[in-house]
């Protein structure tokens, strides 16, 4: 079988599981972060998630120090720090620290999103207004990594911390005035408009401005990915989180993983919205899987992969890492 023709990266939301610790949880992503560095994958990133009883990872600054530290070639980074919640200076710090502690290893991704609740974006101080301001704050962080504004970073960055731009809403368009790479997944990265092209990816290329950090358009494809001995064991590890999703759109919470439970016990939505989740997942055997990545890295033009998605069944998860690392 011939190798992905792209990079493949890894992003984990370092989820909760029922009858573990949210303690567990984060271990497990340290643990999957090792053997990542060990089987090859180009990045590890992880996300920002607040007061989500599903979620872990809450301060990827964090997380990231502590997963550098404990890997050694792998770059480590955010997907992403939500810069609405956040002081541009603090976040360029934060990237800059991490830059100088652990040279050419550090990516910073950046998110528009706000928090998920009323009560979450009262306690962040941040609602939709400051979500409007995110390329301004952008802006700014740049400045602050690059040395151009009034007062620079420190430890001084020069520039060097690539940074990416998660492509919600008007971030797309954002990422390409400002020169730097995008991430994008879910369903976006299905669509193609009438020339059979990406949209959202087309309008990213055309608009591109070359910059420092990226003199062409950069773009990381995300999408969730598992691999097993047969396609029906690989949907299986997909399912307690596309179940959990389900309930976050109809219960407005986003649960701890739990084993899947069967169709018969979800609503005709929430079989719906599993149904949606899966259209756009990658799973199968590792032939399958890798006919169908090559598949969607040829007709989005992606330069890398970034493999989203988490099971609740650990060690098939690491069977999945390891079965897609054979592929590259």
């Amino acid at each position: 079988m011939a190798r992905l023709s792209v990079p493949v990266s890894i992003l984990d939301r370092a989820n909760n599981r029922e009858g573990f610790s949210e303690a567990d949880a984060l271990s497990a992503v340290l643990q999957r972060a090792e053997m990542a560095d060990r089987l090859g994958y180009r990045r590890f990133w992880v996300a920002e998630h607040h007061a989500v009883a599903g979620i872990a990872g809450s301060t990827p600054a964090v997380l990231m120090a502590a997963l550098a530290g404990r890997t050694g070639s792998i770059r480590i980074g955010s997907g992403g720090v939500m810069l609405p919640n956040h002081q541009p200076l603090v976040v360029a710090e934060q990237a800059a620290t991490l830059q100088a502690l652990y040279p050419g290893r550090i990516d910073l991704g950046l998110g528009r999103s706000v928090g998920f609740t009323p009560a979450v974006r009262a306690a962040l101080q941040a609602g939709p207004a400051e979500a409007e301001q995110f390329e301004e704050q952008l802006g700014q962080l740049l400045a602050y990594l690059n040395g151009t504004a009034p007062i620079t970073a420190r430890p001084r960055d020069s520039g060097r911390t690539p940074v990416f731009v998660l492509a919600t809403g008007a971030g797309v368009e954002i990422a390409a005035r400002a020169g730097l790479g995008v991430v994008l997944g879910g369903p976006a990265l299905f669509r193609r408009n009438s020339a059979g092209q990406t949209g959202a990816l087309e309008r990213y290329r055309s608009a591109f401005r070359p910059s420092d950090r990226f003199p062409r358009p950069y773009v990381l494809a995300a999408v969730n990915v598992a691999v097993a001995d047969s396609e029906e064991k690989a949907r299986e590890l997909l399912l307690p989180e596309a179940h959990a999703m389900a309930d976050s759109r109809t219960k407005g919470v986003f649960p701890a993983l739990s084993r899947a439970e069967g169709a018969a016990a979800l609503s005709a939505r929430q079989q719906d919205l599993v149904r949606a989740t899966l259209a756009t997942s990658v799973y199968g055997t590792a032939g399958q899987v890798h006919g169908r990545l090559e598949e969607l890295a040829a007709s989005s033009g992606s330069d890398e992969l970034l493999v989203t998605g988490g099971a609740f069944d650990i060690e098939g998860q690491r069977e999945s890492d390891r079965l897609l690392a054979s592929l590259f």
